[in-house]
């Protein structure tokens, strides 16, 4: 239900800071760790003594040691040594391709040698004075592509979100969908409205009038496999809305990376790119409690409407106009998914 030859988050630097991680990715059980030159390294999260999770051991200058009887392996899956047994005849374990990049690291979970670090998609925010980043990571018991649904239509905003970020205006203004590649692109602009509370809270952050009307702008765009990046923000009305100058409005991107672990959970990375008061540490603190908050709404209904999904299998969904985001992205997913599976097709016709 997911390609493997794709990159996704695996986790944050600091996650594996102090020690190894075990997490796992598309169905692999992985262990994340620093390696030689703390250079992020990752193996298949099996010891190959016992079967125990490397990722209950420790990291000792620069070897994964086993929690369980003390096998040493190294970044290249080859076992190294072990207290008073001779192990290097071992069979090396599966080693997989891993980057540490825009304050993330990455995971090539399908076959090593299609793994193109260039295929990493860029992050205009990262290492950037002129923006702030804040974000964390949510468990959710979900089909990653529930996700990209849901976020590639924001008119669920209005009854989930309907205390923070919602309005009855995302209802009354249609969205408009675009297919460029293999980027979907959903956006909505709505004009002469009042700022939700969430958006009041950015204004008065960036030293704005809260109490005017605005211009809102949902920009949202799928880039496969499970990266959706929405340009989101308000500006005081009359202006120029999305192309207001910095002045009069708050923009933002909300930053959305849905890695699958099974084919019904995901480990959600999620965030907010911030291009106004990059300085002010207490706003980003604020935007990052407030939009926890607002995610965190997500994930019941999300659960519960996998629950649904598995309990009623049978059952044909309905598809609306509000939904072509999201069937475009999974037409996306599906034509990746065919591209793969023909390719492991081929290669054992051909062995």
């Amino acid at each position: 239900m997911f390609p493997k030859n794709a990159w996704y988050v695996a986790c944050t630097p600091d996650e594996i800071d102090a020690g190894p991680l075990g997490r796992k990715i598309c169905g692999e059980s992985i262990a994340f760790y620093r390696g030689d030159e703390k250079r992020v390294a990752a193996l298949e999260d099996f010891c190959p003594h016992r079967g125990a999770p490397l990722s209950l051991g420790r990291v000792c200058e620069g070897k994964l040691v086993c929690g369980y009887h003390g096998l040493s392996m190294g970044c290249d899956g080859k076992t190294v040594s072990m207290p008073g047994q001779r192990v290097r005849g071992f069979p090396a374990i599966r080693t997989f391709p891993v980057e540490e990049r825009y304050g993330f690291v990455w995971v090539w979970p399908g076959d090593a040698a299609l793994a193109d670090k260039a295929l990493i998609p860029h992050q205009e925010w990262f290492d950037n004075d002129a923006w702030a980043f804040g974000g964390g990571l949510f468990h959710i018991a979900c089909d990653y592509r529930l996700m990209i649904d849901n976020l590639m239509d924001l008119t669920h905003e209005t009854y989930v979100h309907s205390n923070s970020i919602g309005q009855k205006e995302i209802d009354e203004v249609p969205c408009k969908t675009q297919v460029d590649g293999n980027q979907v692109v959903t956006s909505r602009f709505m004009e002469n409205i009042e700022a939700p509370p969430f958006w009041k809270m950015a204004l008065r952050g960036n030293g704005l009038a809260d109490d005017v009307a605005v211009d809102r702008w949902q920009i949202c765009r799928f880039t496969p496999p499970a990266s959706v990046m929405i340009e989101v923000g308000v500006a005081h009305a009359g202006h120029g809305g999305y192309n207001a100058s910095a002045e009069h409005k708050v923009y933002s991107v909300v930053v959305d990376f849905m890695t699958p672990e099974t084919d019904t959970s995901i480990h959600y990375f999620w965030g907010m790119a911030r291009k106004f008061k990059p300085e002010d540490q207490a706003l980003t603190d604020s935007i990052r409690e407030g939009q926890g908050k607002i995610f965190s709404e997500d994930l019941q209904m999300l659960e519960l409407q996998q629950r649904n999904l598995l309990d009623h299998p049978e059952r044909a969904l309905l598809m609306l106009n509000i939904d072509a985001g999201g069937v475009q992205s999974r037409k996306i997913l599906d034509r990746m998914m065919a591209a793969e599976h023909a390719l492991v097709a081929t290669s054992g016709d051909a062995a």
